[in-house]
């Protein structure tokens, strides 16, 4: 079986600290996969190693069934990664508009693919990013993403910090997403909305996959002995 992103045997180091020990992962196309683990388990450094944000790691990972060991982060992301970082990075000094064309390739998502899934973000198109609200930031994050039209989306905690509204929102968006049959990793701690949507788990401990599998299978001893929850 192909899978559009396979990680193997991941081990990744910030300076001379390592962070991830034995890191598993696989997504097929069309597929949404959920990666799982408390604070520091390392499923940031996870997604940054698969984006090239990692100045050493070993392993392998591919993506389309091609290396991305060595690559710059802006190669990986025109081979079709599209990031929404944890914490709402926007353009601040941009428009809203210039922050969704800014790294815009062609395809599917065009501006008016993304009004329509964010209306507030044409009513805002000429609005400074740094004037909008913290939950428009995040549309606008997930909005400039997917303008790059990826093959793989990777949210990292797109709903933190947000209102309830705000989160439900966001959550109806990802719902959308996968519909389209767009191929999506996410990291949340909102484990009864991913347990609706995910295909497939991976939980991380202490650098370590240490268990993935379908949601049916992820059962409340299990949560309870990774997650805490």
């Amino acid at each position: 079986m192909s899978f559009l992103l396979e990680i193997k045997s991941l081990k990744s180091w910030y300076g001379a600290s390592q962070a991830l020990f034995d890191v598993n992962l696989e997504i097929k196309k069309g597929e949404v996969v959920a990666l799982l683990g408390r604070n520091g388990m390392g499923k940031t450094t996870t997604v940054n190693s698969v984006c090239g944000l990692m100045h050493r790691y070993e392993g392998d990972i591919n993506f389309g069934g091609f290396p991305l060991s060595g690559q710059p982060s802006f190669k990986i992301a025109q081979n079709g990664i599209g990031l929404v970082p944890e914490g709402r990075r926007v353009f601040s000094n941009l428009t809203v508009l210039e922050n969704l064309i800014a790294t815009a390739r062609d395809g599917d998502w065009s501006l008016k693919e993304i009004y329509n899934l964010f209306p507030r973000l044409e009513e805002r198109s000429y609005q400074l990013a740094s004037s909008l609200s913290g939950g428009e930031q995040q549309m606008l994050v997930i909005g400039r993403a997917l303008m790059t039209n990826p093959k793989l989306l990777i949210l990292d905690e797109a709903t933190e910090g947000l209102s309830p509204t705000v989160r439900s929102e966001i959550w109806k968006v990802i719902e959308k997403l996968k519909l389209k049959n767009i191929s999506i990793l996410i990291i949340d701690k909102s484990l009864k909305q991913l347990l609706e949507l995910a295909d497939n788990f991976y939980i991380l401990e202490k650098g370590k996959t240490v268990w993935n599998g379908a949601s049916k299978k992820l059962t409340n001893e299990i949560a309870q002995k990774f997650l805490g929850v």
